[in-house]
């Protein structure tokens, strides 16, 4: 809360008395204060390699700036805005030479003019002017005036700052509204109308304002913050959320004042906007809520782009201007999808450092508006940098190779590091005198994949720099794969190819009889393929079309319930959105006529399109959406773009999803590959923009700070969900993803490289291991077949060539056995079915001692013993209902309806608990959600050990769980799904 006034009694009763008069119409802001021209003295600003003198007569205060001869010296001003808006700056200067002295001016970091002219004036006691416009944000402003050459710049008077005032729009006071533990005050300067609401420091505390509708708008709150905390608050508008957990950060001063913008959509007639503090803080400080009819046309897209020039480490770029109805406010420059940098609306041509020499780079721009719109990308080019200087000094030999570990199909490998008068680039692998891999230049250890247990192989490396020198080899070592380590951790084995031929395979989805659809991105179709690499034509999206980038037809579903309806779920672009859609696939062909549109107006762009589809164990479908390369989407609950999305199988809205829409989880910038663990939870892979990729481990609403946060490193990380992987973009680029016995696999275009890694018990990502890395070029998508094995797809769709990618097939292999083999089924239903009646609460109409299921399973070669969970996961929960457990290693199945008993009769000692109490606790307690249908799952764990120890009749479910998982190697599920009630 910020400091009170002591006269809070009577400011509190003067807003009282007058509230009932001016809550009968919003105020019209007049924005004299806004217009006011404010000077900025150049000798009290920031300088940087220049001195302050007044030799020269003409300036005003008590002198003028003169820079050194040197480039980048400097001016920054700190110049105030009540609220954002166009700014006209104005350079007051002289310059006593006949040459330029060109100066960038930048604000708030972002050059909005290059090399501006301040060309002579005749003398120093000559003083001219130079305007330039830009966006200021509302609050303090950074304006750098900073020499471009070696003459540095001109003598500098002074900045004279001119806020243009906003549209027009509604204004309604914070000290006319309806508050909630907060209170009217007055004593700190720069609001509007007679006050500013500070809120009481509790959550819930409150400011609801009532406006008339209808229509799109902008809710534009002023706020200041004093302090150096976030102060959160959630804004909804009629009751739903529009924005949860909104920053509102701290503003420097409790007299400067800032605003926050969200959109929404008002109902006709009166609308309750409502902004309540989310933390123990409260709220900020709010002068007023503004509300602005939306704009919502994007500019155009920016015509001819163009390079004007290169070196090895930088490019130049050109273009002219986008339209726009209002006015293009910036243009942001993408690198193949990455963001590289941002330019004002009234720069044309900017240049891109800190790149790599001999490079191919694609560039594109994008035009953005004050309202946040973003325009389609530009037409691409792609420019290759300049040759780096000559280099013929190779790194050093790595040293003392050696083999740490081993598998029954890998070999593990370390070293000392190379060293090089650049740097390492990388390390070549060497698998019996043949190139088999690589690691990165900064890596000490890799994994060799795919090898046959029992063969020796040979293994040796060396270094090789960005010049392209190689160094010696290392020394050679021997190694034979071998059985070892836990029991039931998936290891890649033999590697075949399936198919090639085929162009970026996107999505893969297995049928029920073991084949396989999968859909090519940039050709529209989807063919049948089998293991054995029969390839049929399905047939082709004729409604989808490409971006130049990474929309297309990209992810492929089937639906649990193919065996009755034929459904196929698509993921594609078309001309003007993503969308997704269902097709039927009957007597091997798509059905054009059963195309249904399932949920479309999903945003594209040339890249950050999303595009994986997976079915949950609750039966609803999830989606995985890019941010369309618009960051703001990412954080609009309005907006599906930058968000996982949860849908029913018909494309209609789950009731219980957070934001009343389709949106599952926000604050994505590119998510794609998505799958559920064992305990029924949802694991995403993410692209980052320019530091970090990320898996993340999704919950409903749950917010994954992007833009405000990449990764774990940010600005705007607090209050949100952090990743529990991260890599550095350079080594990942994460697209598929596949989770087999709670081991994530994920496969990487720029890292061309699967990891693995195991899921433990606190639910983070450990044991990494790296596999094929840069054997098999770019990889996409990764799947898991219904044997237990792996289908791993190619992207080389960098390479200018069409239909040259394959489609893979890694041999998993099992530690200590346990392979495709171990799997749990029953006779009584299907894998995510329904749960017969009588084996749920309906068969008697009562809750608890029903009949179990039978269940059979694969036998595991480490397992001591057998146990079993039963659990209910609708919303990620864990609701045990039954567990059994210490069964005997040489059980293989369980009969219907198992007696009652802590020790279970006639199943060699094995034990059971279930919820509830007395009776109800020793007998199998079947699925009773009461109408709904909700997930279940029977998990299947192979036990290191013959008896759990210190596990009673009187251990609670969670504790005998965590036993069990802590004892064992492996784990299988069977899914089911049940509505039952009494």
């Amino acid at each position: 809360m910020a400091p009170r006034s002591q006269w809070r009694g009577t400011l509190s009763s003067c807003a009282a008395a007058v509230v009932t008069v001016l809550a009968l119409a919003p105020v019209v802001d007049a924005q004299t204060s806004v217009n006011a021209v404010t000077k900025y003295e150049a000798e009290t600003a920031t300088i940087t390699q220049g001195v302050v003198e007044s030799n020269h007569t003409g300036h005003t205060g008590t002198g003028f700036v003169n820079y050194d001869n040197v480039a980048g010296s400097a001016v920054e001003f700190t110049a105030a805005a009540p609220q954002a808006g166009t700014a006209t700056l104005k350079f007051r200067f002289a310059n006593g030479t006949n040459v330029n002295r060109p100066m960038d001016i930048s604000v708030n970091g972002t050059v909005v003019a290059q090399s501006v002219a301040f060309n002579g004036t005749g003398a120093w006691t000559t003083w001219q002017d130079v305007t330039v416009t830009a966006q200021f944000t509302a609050g303090a402003n950074k304006v750098r005036a900073s020499a471009s050459t070696a003459t540095g710049g001109p003598n500098l008077d002074y900045l004279e700052a001119d806020v243009a005032a906003p549209p027009a729009g509604n204004d309604y006071e914070a000290e006319d509204a309806t508050i909630a533990q907060g209170v009217v005050e007055s004593n700190h300067a720069g609001f509007t109308g007679r006050g500013f609401v500070n809120y009481d420091n509790v959550i819930g505390s409150s400011v609801e304002w009532t406006v008339s509708g209808p229509g799109a708008v902008d809710l534009v709150l002023r706020y200041a913050n004093g302090t150096a905390v976030n102060r959160p608050m959630d804004i909804s508008v009629n009751g739903t959320a529009v924005s949860s957990g909104l920053a509102f950060d701290g503003t420097g001063a409790w007299t400067t004042w800032q605003t926050k913008t969200v959109k929404a959509t008002l109902a006709a007639g009166p609308n309750k906007i409502k902004a309540a503090a989310t933390t123990a803080n409260g709220g900020p400080n709010v002068d007023k809520l503004s509300v602005r009819t939306a704009d919502d046309e994007a500019p155009s897209a920016p015509p001819n782009l163009r390079s004007t020039g290169k070196t090895a480490r930088t490019t130049s770029l050109a273009w002219d201007a986008a339209s726009d109805n209002v006015g293009v406010s910036g243009y942001d420059v993408y690198q193949h999808g990455q963001f590289m940098k941002s330019v004002a609306g009234n720069v044309l041509a900017t240049t891109v450092e800190g790149l790599q020499p001999d490079t191919a780079y694609d560039w594109t721009v994008l035009a953005k508006d004050a309202a946040g719109n973003v325009s389609q990308a530009s037409d691409n080019v792609v420019v290759r940098t300049d040759p780096a200087p000559p280099d013929n000094e190779p790194p050093t030999v790595p040293g003392n190779l050696t083999s740490p570990g081993r598998t029954a199909t890998t070999v593990d490998l370390a070293w000392i590091a190379s060293t090089d008068n650049d740097k390492v680039a990388a390390y070549d692998i060497f698998t019996d005198g043949v190139r088999s891999g690589s690691a990165d230049g900064t890596a000490t250890s890799t994994t060799a994949a795919g090898l046959t247990t029992g063969e020796e192989y040979r293994f040796k490396i060396r270094a090789r720099d960005a010049a392209g020198n190689v160094s010696g080899f290392s020394n050679e070592i021997a190694a034979t794969p071998s059985q070892g380590g836990p029991s039931g951790v998936p290891n890649p084995g033999t590697v075949s190819t399936i198919a090639s031929g085929v162009d970026v395979v996107w999505g893969v989805a297995f049928l029920p009889d073991g084949s396989a659809l999968f859909s090519e991105r940039n050709t529209f179709n989807i063919y049948r393929i089998t293991e054995g690499g029969t390839k049929q034509l399905a047939g082709k999206i004729s409604q989808a079309a490409g971006t130049n980038g990474e929309g297309g037809l990209l992810g492929l579903e089937v639906a649990p319930t193919f065996a009755q309806d034929h459904w196929l779920y698509v993921y594609h672009t078309t001309a003007g959105d993503n969308r997704i859609i269902r097709v039927k696939y009957e007597n091997g062909q798509l059905v054009p006529s059963s195309y249904q549109v399932l949920l479309p107006g999903l945003a594209r762009n040339r890249y950050h399109n999303g595009g994986r589809l997976r079915f949950g164990p609750d039966g609803k479908l999830y989606a995985s959406v890019g941010d369309a390369q618009n960051k703001a989407n990412a954080q609009n609950n309005n907006s599906p773009n930058g968000k996982i999305l949860r849908i029913n199988p018909d494309g209609s809205i789950p009731p219980d999803n957070p934001f009343g829409n389709a949106v599952w989880s926000k604050g994505h910038r590119n998510p794609q590959g998505l799958d559920f663990d064992s305990r029924g939870r949802l694991w995403a892979a993410e692209f980052g923009d320019s530091s970090q990729d990320e898996v993340n481990l999704i919950t409903r609403g749950g917010n994954y700070g992007w833009p405000g946060c990449e990764g774990t490193g940010g600005d705007g990380c607090a209050g949100t969900i952090l990743p529990k992987k991260t890599w550095p973009t350079s080594q990942a680029s994460p697209s598929g993803l596949t989770i087999i016995n709670d081991h994530v696999f994920v496969a990487t275009t720029v890292g061309q490289r699967v990891y693995r890694m195991r899921i433990d018990a606190n639910s983070n990502l450990v044991d990494q291991q790296t596999y094929f890395q840069s054997t098999y070029n770019r990889l996409r998508t990764v799947e898991v077949d219904r044997d237990g094995d792996i289908w791993l797809t190619t992207s080389t769709d960098k390479d200018g060539t069409d239909g040259n990618d394959r489609i893979l097939h890694v041999d998993i292999q099992y530690s200590g056995g346990g392979g495709g083999d171990f799997k749990l089924t029953s006779s009584a239903f299907a894998d995510n079915a329904m749960i017969p009646a009588k084996h749920t609460c309906a068969g008697d109409g009562t809750a608890g001692q029903d009949p179990s299921p039978p269940l059979a399973w694969g036998k595991h070669t480490d397992a001591k013993s057998y146990a079993i969970v039963f659990a209910d996961r609708v919303n990620d929960g864990n609701k045990r209902h039954w567990i059994i457990w210490d069964i005997p290693p040489g059980t293989v199945s369980l009969p219907e309806n198992l007696g009652a008993g802590f020790t279970v009769p006639s199943q060699g000692g094995a034990k059971q608990k279930a919820m509830g109490s007395g009776a109800n606790s020793q007998k199998y307690f079947g699925p009773c959600p009461g109408g709904g249908t909700n997930p279940y799952t029977f998990t299947l764990y192979a036990v290191n050990v013959p008896t759990l120890s210190g596990v009673t009749s009187s251990s609670g479910l969670d504790v005998i769980q965590n036993a069990i998982i802590d004892g064992s190697g492996a784990s299988t599920v069977l899914r089911g799904r049940s509505n039952a009630s009494t």
